[in-house]
């Protein structure tokens, strides 16, 4: 896979019918090895590891209703009262990062309400504060770690 702009990790690899799996740490199983699933590995050991973001606070790839639509968000970052932090949108390194990206993030926060977002397709990073009151965005340099919050 492609060298990223994260530290390096490490991961537990097999292989199954002929395809590379991946152990995901989060959901604590293995994993179809693709471009875009290498990206969400690196931003959730990112989170872990850099940010100091506990890991019983990550969720990855659940489902979530927006209007009739079911949607699948890459990684939240729960705050410990529940309340969401972060949502992370991965997208395959080759994928580059435009407003549709932004716009897609911005759906599933209508229904989330999370303090920060991250858009990443691994060799680019974006950050943005939201500021309900003003309705703005804050676009930042780096995401704050989990005791700076």
């Amino acid at each position: 896979m492609q060298k990223l702009n994260f530290p390096d990790y490490s991961f537990r690899f097999k292989n199954s019918e002929n395809k590379t799996a991946v152990f995901d740490e989060i959901r604590k199983k293995f994993v179809i090895l693709t471009p875009e699933e290498w990206v969400r590995l690196h931003t959730v050991q990112f989170l872990m590891k850099v940010k100091q973001y506990p890991k019983s606070h990550i969720n990855v790839e659940k489902q979530l209703k927006l209007g009739k639509m079911t949607k699948r968000y890459d990684v939240v970052v729960y705050k410990p009262n529940g309340e969401i932090q972060l949502i992370v949108e991965c997208k395959a390194p080759s994928i580059k990062i435009s407003q549709t990206t932004f716009d897609q993030i911005a759906r599933y926060n209508m229904s989330l309400d999370a303090t920060y977002l991250m858009v990443t397709n691994g060799l680019e990073h974006y950050y943005c504060r939201l500021d309900y009151a003003e309705e703005k965005y804050h676009f930042l340099q780096d995401l704050p770690e989990y005791l700076n919050l």
